[in-house]
């Protein structure tokens, strides 16, 4: 499993497209299977970037869990399953084209940050990365509650 570390701000072209951080990039296989997964994320306004391997063996757990003769657990995948895109950097220049509707839906105008998150790549919108986060007394208080 590839571990994703580290944040790099992108500038999106005027076709919508935007270089792949190399530093990403090189965590990859030679060779290997370059295409990623891409989806809105439940909690808060960034899109999520799984490796195609990763998305697989989640998906495969949530599917494990569901029975699709249940109403509620059809709509749930269903639901799960919308608005996916998959995108693999081109061999040249490491370009990738994430459809508009996905960044529209977080909120880019020129440029995002690709934030590593071990198993995942988190992309915001830059003004949106900037401006959250929480406090270092607040991440204390929740390092200290989830340490119980």
């Amino acid at each position: 499993m590839t571990t994703f570390i580290g944040e790099y701000t992108v500038r999106i072209d005027d076709k919508g497209r935007m270089v792949f951080p190399s530093a990403f990039k090189s965590l990859m296989p030679e060779g290997g299977d370059m295409r990623f997964v891409i989806k809105k994320d439940i909690f808060e306004d960034c899109l999520e970037m799984y490796t195609f391997g990763e998305w697989e063996r989640q998906s495969c757990e949530v599917k494990s869990k569901l029975n699709f003769f249940n109403r509620e657990h059809a709509m749930f995948w269903r639901e799960y399953m919308r608005d996916r895109a998959i995108v693999e950097p081109d061999g040249k220049v490491g370009r990738i084209s994430i459809p508009r509707k996905l960044l529209d839906a977080i909120g880019v105008t020129k440029e995002v940050v690709f934030s590593g998150n071990d198993y995942k790549i988190e992309i915001w919108a830059k003004e949106k990365f900037e401006a959250g986060g929480i406090s270092n007394e607040e991440y204390i208080a929740l390092a200290g509650k989830l340490s119980q």
